[in-house]
């Protein structure tokens, strides 16, 4: 049986004489929801001394009251009507782990006019609607955590805000998705051509029926939208990323790659620039003897630069049901301890800049500088040298020029290495190349990212 949770939830737990014990409300008992309830329940001491007082989940919100019950037992009061959480005067910080971006906004929000904290994982609520979420609750002085909406087990927002705190940052770039990460490992270590490599993915576990939001680098912007308003105070700007996944990438340009000493990763960027801040999720060449490199299957890595520190670099599982617990439950660790304070001492929540009149602006993709791979398809391999020349009336700088290895099916293949140079200039020079006889095909494009301070 579970506990009603129209009543007073105060003799489901102990009050401390001096300092009450914190009271959770969670909306969602899944994946994220169950790893948490597990994790406060088997590490309750370490956290309590941690914290400085008691953590207690009191109340779940769930659409499956049967499966709650079974995951929580009969101490924990149980309800399907979320807002009931979110609005309940015996809680007071309110875990949303349900995801979505619809009814989640309306639970958090009611949750912050009711004067709760909220700690949440859910990425894509925050990118779409977080310059509301976060105006609402600086109105109200409440905070509003989410380390497990960007790298789960890595504490790469308490880095920005409190490790790196002293620092100006120039960038922040990251393998912040699992799922594309281990299908590009396959397509490297197994030869697989993307579907395949996909399916593998699927039968697994590590991507979804429908993993659009994976494999087309949308999971990818939310977290990196979180990520550049943390590093460089400025406002959300996830309608301003540029975007590309992984759906259009050939194993032939993976053992390029290759064989040119680089491997393909889905990047976040969000760097710093004079004019605004680059802001861009896509399959980028790293150099194979880069850590960054090294990060391979589901695996998470978020490296920073920055004028005091330097490189530092976080790495740590990209998915899990503990993993992101472990984030989640450090926000209520933090909440624990900022409760109950003056609220300039909260953790700051994003958006403080919002409304600031010199907010970075976010670059357009013609304006991106940056060194390019170009696999260009030729009639013959004596043309290597036309296909260099045709670039170089262009003025994009040539670093490399060299002969794909011979692979059934492709042809000749002439594989280019280009200098930094803006994307606009490379769009035009590859739209000279493509006319030109030599070119047998379709030149493929990629960008590459040497991650250098």
């Amino acid at each position: 049986m579970y506990r009603d949770p129209v009543e007073s939830l105060e003799p489901l737990h102990h009050r401390h004489a001096a300092i009450r014990t914190l009271r959770v409300g969670m909306i969602g008992i899944g994946t994220v929801g169950s790893g948490t309830f597990r994790v406060l329940a088997r590490n309750r001491a370490e956290i309590a001394a941690r914290a400085g007082r008691s953590i207690e989940l009191v109340m779940v919100a769930a659409r499956n009251l049967e499966r709650a019950a079974g995951i929580v037992g009969d101490s924990v009061a149980l309800t399907a009507d979320a807002m009931q959480v979110a609005t309940h005067p015996d809680v007071d910080v309110v875990v949303e782990v349900a995801g979505g971006t619809g009814p989640a906004r309306d639970w958090v929000l009611a949750a912050i006019a009711h004067g709760k904290h909220v700690v949440t994982a859910n990425k894509a609520l925050l990118a779409v609607h977080g310059a509301e979420i976060f105006a609402a609750a600086r109105e109200k002085g409440v905070i509003v955590a989410y380390e497990g909406a960007v790298a789960v087990s890595i504490p790469i927002i308490k880095a920005l805000r409190e490790g790196l705190a002293a620092n100006r940052i120039e960038w922040v770039a990251g393998i912040i998705n699992g799922t594309t990460n281990f299908i590009l490992s396959k397509m490297r270590d197994e030869g697989l051509d993307f579907a395949a490599a996909l399916a593998q993915a699927q039968a697994l576990g590590y991507a979804e029926a429908d993993p659009s939001f994976d494999i087309e680098g949308i999971d990818a912007a939310h977290k990196l939208t979180l990520l550049a308003a943390n590093a460089f105070g400025m406002p959300l700007r996830f309608a301003d990323a540029q975007v590309e996944g992984i759906t259009a990438l050939q194993g032939v340009d993976v053992a390029c790659a290759e064989q040119l000493g680089y491997r393909i990763k889905l990047l976040g960027v969000a760097r710093r620039q004079a004019a605004g801040v680059e802001l861009r999720v896509q399959p980028v060449l790293v150099p194979a003897t880069h850590l960054m490199a090294q990060v391979n299957g589901s695996m998470n890595a978020v490296m920073v630069k920055s004028d005091a520190a330097g490189l530092t670099m976080y790495y740590g599982a990209g998915a899990g049901s503990e993993q992101t617990a472990s984030a989640v439950i450090a926000d209520l660790v933090d909440v624990a301890r900022l409760d109950g304070v003056h609220a300039a001492q909260h953790v700051p929540h994003l958006g403080v800049h919002a409304h600031a009149t010199n907010a970075l602006a976010v670059l357009p993709r013609a304006a991106v500088h940056t060194s390019h791979y170009l696999r260009v398809p030729v009639h013959a391999v004596n043309q290597i040298q036309a296909v260099a020349a045709s670039l170089a009336e262009q003025k994009v700088p040539v670093r490399q020029v060299a002969l794909a290895a011979e692979r059934p099916g492709t042809g000749s293949q002439v594989l280019v290495l280009t200098g930094p140079v803006e994307q606009g200039t490379l769009d035009l020079a590859v739209h000279a190349l493509q006319a030109r006889a030599e070119v047998a095909g379709a030149v493929t494009t990629l960008r590459v990212e040497s991650l250098e301070g």
